[in-house]
């Protein structure tokens, strides 16, 4: 499902709904069928938004350095050398470079002094 959001000043933008809905929450935000950003409320939720996104970069790179450490680990137990290696091109993209775009309109709107609306087919 996907969800449309459309800026009273600076167009629109689509996001996938399991990814919205975890946005939503970092924003304060029920994630229904139909809602507005007011005007109001764009800068708490752009605050709320930057600290989702400044915790998610924390906690990723938490798990990479635990995935490094215990990798060196189980090389040295093995005798190897550890090697050195460039992120996995499979890597999965973070909630938080999927939020930059939203943060960006939000942002955007905000400065303008306007409003966002969404809406998808059902709630999410």
């Amino acid at each position: 499902m996907l969800v449309r959001l459309t800026s009273s000043t600076s167009g629109e933008m689509i996001l996938f709904a399991e990814h919205a809905h975890l946005l939503w929450e970092w924003m304060g935000k029920e994630g229904s069928a139909r809602g507005v950003f007011t005007t109001e409320q764009l800068p708490a939720a752009i605050d709320r938004l930057r600290r989702g996104i400044e915790k998610d970069r924390l906690a990723a790179k938490q798990r990479a350095e635990e995935a490094c450490a215990a990798e060196a680990a189980g090389d040295e137990a093995e005798g190897q050398e550890p090697e050195k290696k460039d992120a996995a091109p499979d890597e999965p993209v973070s909630l938080a470079k999927r939020a930059q775009p939203l943060l960006n309109l939000l942002e955007w709107t905000c400065r303008e002094d306007g409003f966002i609306t969404w809406d998808a087919p059902a709630g999410f």
